[in-house]
């Protein structure tokens, strides 16, 4: 199984090419003279920053405030900057887990190659010994950041109807708060 480890990446975001209503999603970590790209969807990104986000609540909350974990996201963290180039994809996440170390006080964060047994009943936790990973460990602060960013990736897509919550397209979409009449935002 090839494991991308990467601890710590010199960078490790979220991002995503196209345009709204038809973009991919990626997650790419870079250090030590490589990168590692990997596909992934929306709502996996949406997860992901959101899990983070109480991951790291609960470990401050356990700690009594002790732990060093920022409750926002450092502003000298931030990272606007697009993905890096080029983009060649590794693999496609399937399932993804995370963890908090006590001993580095760090995030590890495991993207896990999707395969043909992901879509199956039986149980995606077995572990498949070609599937590929990528481990990334990043400080709380980092974790922060890495969430921030991804949660505001995610917002940028189609704005919501007013009335369904459904992505809108710049054309409108059919609503089926209105029977089915095409809707729109005028």
């Amino acid at each position: 199984m090839p494991v991308f480890d990467y601890d710590p990446p010199e960078r490790f975001v979220a991002g995503a090419v196209g345009q709204p209503g038809s973009r991919t999603f990626f997650l790419q970590a870079r250090g030590q003279g490589r990168m590692t790209t990997v596909a992934l969807e929306k709502f996996q990104v949406a997860v992901l920053a959101d899990r983070l986000d109480e991951l790291l609540d609960e470990v401050l909350r356990r700690s009594g405030g002790t732990a060093p974990v920022p409750a926002m996201a450092p502003v000298e963290l931030a990272d606007k900057a697009p993905l890096d180039l080029p983009i060649d994809e590794d693999f496609r996440v399937g399932t993804m887990a995370l963890a908090w170390d006590p001993d580095s006080a760090q995030v590890v964060i495991e993207a896990k190659e999707a395969t043909d047994d992901d879509e199956d009943d039986e149980d995606v936790l077995a572990e498949d010994p070609d599937s590929a990973v990528l481990r990334v460990h990043i400080s709380a602060a980092a974790a922060r950041a890495f969430t921030q960013r991804a949660l505001e990736l995610v917002a940028a897509g189609r704005p919501p109807c007013p009335l369904c919550a459904q992505p809108l397209d710049p054309e409108g979409h059919i609503c089926v708060r209105l029977n089915g009449h095409r809707g729109g935002l005028t």
